[in-house]
């Protein structure tokens, strides 16, 4: 670890080795606010996309994936910057994008998400593997790539990758389902929004910094109809021996947490929480040689890793390594 701090002191994220690859997460972007003109802006957001766009090649970055809360107030005018920066990663690198609360309504309504990414957009690409149709006709809640799925190879290795809403309703999860099914000869990742946080819902603000916390049992969206995220967790992840990874966002009074459950059929899952405002994105860099997943939060802004936080002292929630066997399977 020493020798990666040592590199890092120049500003730039080491270069990853031969055999190796890059995944990378973005955290909640929902962070707009007028420029020096007045006109909206998100520079976070913009500096993120350029860095991974910039980084493609140096960094062996072979997917991305946006856990969420896009935008900050569901409207036209963040939309249109929203794709506007995203864009960039268009026909360049695979990559899914995360329906968070605030990219839909209570009910459950991402008709302006889906009219900015749809899945017309991403039909043409290889990796792209559809997304969940809903059966009713009508698609404005939960269909037309509010929940998708991607399939890429990296390091020698296929892998099937699967972007669910916020509070997935269990038609979805009957359709995430089938994908995982379909695809269990391949390693499989979830992009939820929410997953990790306080296990009950927060009666006072200090509950959302101080209570216990863990995968959550309270929602947010779909009504009724919604699953919170642990039992999106026992409805459907768990029954999945290829599922290895759930990433997601959401919870920017927890920030950064992980947790590792076993699934059914006793396949270790690793959940990883990022939702860091202006700290930065992760980048989970497979190391298939040494069956590890460095998992680096790393600031583009300032050229530097995320030590430590206000809300999370901890340096072992931002810079870690996870084990995972990718040899001899």
């Amino acid at each position: 670890m020493a020798a990666l701090l040592v590199e890092i002191e120049a500003g730039e994220l080491p270069t990853a080795p031969d055999g190796s690859f890059s995944i990378v997460v973005i955290p909640d972007t929902q962070h707009y606010k007028p420029d020096q003109t007045g006109a909206l802006s998100n520079p976070l957001f913009d500096r993120w996309t350029d860095w991974i766009v910039s980084n493609l090649d140096s960094q062996r970055i072979a997917f991305v994936s946006h856990v969420g809360d896009i935008v900050d107030l569901n409207n036209n005018e963040q939309w249109a910057l929203a794709k506007r920066y995203m864009d960039k990663l268009h026909g360049k690198v695979p990559y899914g994008i995360t329906v968070g609360n605030h990219d839909m309504t209570g009910a459950g309504d991402s008709s302006l998400f889906q009219s900015v990414f749809p899945k017309s957009g991403f039909e043409k690409f290889d990796w792209y593997a559809g997304c969940f149709e809903n059966p009713s006709g009508d698609q404005t809640v939960s269909g037309n790539n509010a929940n998708s799925a991607q399939l890429f190879e990296a390091g020698g290795m296929k892998f099937v990758y699967l972007h669910l809403e916020c509070n997935a309703p269990n038609n979805v999860l009957a359709w995430a389902d089938s994908v995982l099914e379909d695809n269990r000869e391949k390693r499989a990742i979830i992009t939820t929004h929410m997953d990790l946080g306080p296990r009950d819902k927060p009666k006072t603000a200090e509950d959302y910094f101080d209570a216990p916390k863990g995968r959550m049992t309270w929602k947010k969206r779909h009504g009724e109809r919604g699953n919170s995220s642990q039992e999106m967790w026992e409805k459907c992840f768990r029954k999945h021996p290829n599922l290895f990874l759930i990433c997601s966002g959401d919870q920017s009074r927890t920030q950064a947490m992980r947790m590792m459950t076993k699934g059914d059929h006793g396949n270790k899952v690793h959940s990883l929480l990022s939702d860091y405002g202006s700290g930065g994105l992760r980048v989970m860099r497979f190391l298939p040689s040494s069956d590890q997943i460095e998992v680096r939060t790393w600031d583009p802004v300032k050229g530097a890793l995320c030590e430590s936080t206000k809300v999370v002292a901890d340096r072992d929630q931002h810079q870690f390594t996870l084990e995972y066997k990718m040899r001899g399977k």
